[in-house]
């Protein structure tokens, strides 16, 4: 026999070993760890055997087993007939067609592929209890949310026309979009973690989730209740300094997903600034340790007016900074940065990126519209904090904010 033969089949075993084991462990059962292996050593030798006999064997072999998966449902279904509250599932029927189209994809070579698929349904059936848990535990707010999500990116962003408008095509409405979506999802998958884990994060998680999310909206609502609760000052100005510092953690992600081939060159002032708030974090952290408490999410964060309005803001971003970089010097673009910044910092770093890509901007100049843009952010939220919170957590932030804002006056004056 072949040694690369040998070798396709000893995987095949092996993946449905992995399999089957999971379905063993379960019960009740229509196959188990036998039945999984076999039927996964099936699919290769019919794959193996096509060259000589023609692809019909593998339909013929499918059929087969999709035959065999019915039988011993039925059976299974006739036998938990008599029992109160049964539900007869296809969990494992699936599973046994998607592991014969494993052992097919081994015999042809497809080798990552059928690993992946594999793990994954390993994974998938582990989880069961985890993920109708979750199911259970999110309510129509949530669904509605990830639905809103489904429809802009999975709807609307294919219908989007990918070209480039206006005096300086750079307002393209496909890539406009597609950073609608990018934030959306962002926002979604931290709102839904958060819930799923629900009162038992600490101050530290509630804060990063916060930060994802929105460290504005995180400092909007910590200072309202610094005015509720003055005794809340100190916990608050925890959750808001480590909340803004995520923003970087933020920025650095969707840099990484939107330009990864300028992100080594782009990441580090911004590492630096990030390391320096943390710092801060830490200090603040220790000197006023409080009772643990959450940040309240209240709002959809996958809402189709904000999501408008967004892309609307990155438009307005994107043609404001190519206008001054087409008319006016370096300069005017960090206003533009400035400005962009105070409410969001989606927009200014996106756009600037998307700049950076198609050679508009450089990267020096790129970092430091971002970093100006996050310095400007800081500001608003202290504005924020003076206008709804108390005293006690505005002299707190003040001193927070303005070392943090130090630091990022050092980094743009020395970095190299």
């Amino acid at each position: 026999m072949d040694w690369i033969v040998a070798q396709k089949l000893a995987l095949s075993i092996g993946l449905g070993l992995l399999v089957g084991l999971q379905r063993e462990w379960t019960a009740p059962r229509v196959a188990g760890i036998r039945t999984f292996t076999l039927i996964t050593m099936f699919g290769t030798m019919v794959g193996l055997l096509t060259d000589p006999f023609g692809y019909w064997l593998v339909v013929a072999g499918l059929v087969a087993i999709g035959a065999m998966a019915a039988v011993a449902s039925h059976a299974k279904a006739m036998r938990a007939g008599a029992r109160a509250g049964s539900r007869a599932g296809l969990t494992t029927q699936v599973c046994m067609l998607i592991m014969y189209i494993v052992g097919v994809a081994l015999s042809v070579d497809q080798t990552i592929l059928a690993i992946i698929v594999t793990g994954v349904v390993a994974v998938l059936l582990q989880w069961k209890g985890m993920l109708h848990g979750f199911v259970d535990r999110i309510g129509e707010k949530d669904i509605r949310a990830i639905f809103q999500l489904v429809l802009i990116g999975l709807v609307i962003l294919p219908l989007v026309p990918n070209e480039g408008y206006g005096p300086y095509k750079v307002i393209n409405p496909f890539e406009i979009w597609l950073m609608v979506v990018l934030i959306c999802g962002i926002s979604v998958g931290s709102y839904l973690a958060s819930k799923y884990l629900g009162t038992r994060a600490g101050t530290v998680l509630s804060s990063v989730l916060g930060g994802l999310i929105s460290s504005t909206a995180t400092t909007v609502s910590y200072s309202r209740r610094s005015k509720k609760v003055p005794s809340a000052a100190g916990l608050a100005s925890i959750v808001i300094m480590i909340a803004s510092t995520i923003v970087f953690a933020r920025v650095i992600i969707e840099v990484a997903v939107v330009g990864p081939s300028i992100l080594p060159k782009l990441v580090a002032p911004l590492a630096v600034m990030m390391g320096w708030m943390t710092i801060i974090c830490v200090i603040l952290y220790v000197c006023t340790r409080k009772e643990e408490q959450q940040v309240l999410l209240d709002e959809d964060p996958s809402d189709l007016k904000a999501a408008i309005i967004f892309g609307i803001l990155y438009g307005v971003v994107l043609f404001a900074v190519a206008a001054v970089r087409e008319n006016l010097s370096d300069e005017w673009l960090y206003l533009v940065a400035a400005i962009s910044g105070l409410t969001d910092m989606d927009a200014i770093t996106l756009s600037t990126v998307q700049l950076i890509k198609a050679e508009g901007l450089s990267i020096d100049t790129g970092w430091r519209m971002i970093l100006i843009g996050a310095m400007s952010n800081l500001i608003f939220k202290a504005g924020a904090v003076a206008v709804l919170g108390n005293g006690r957590l505005l002299g707190r932030i003040a001193l927070v904010f303005g070392l943090s804002l130090a630091g990022g006056v050092v980094i743009l004056m020395y970095w190299p």
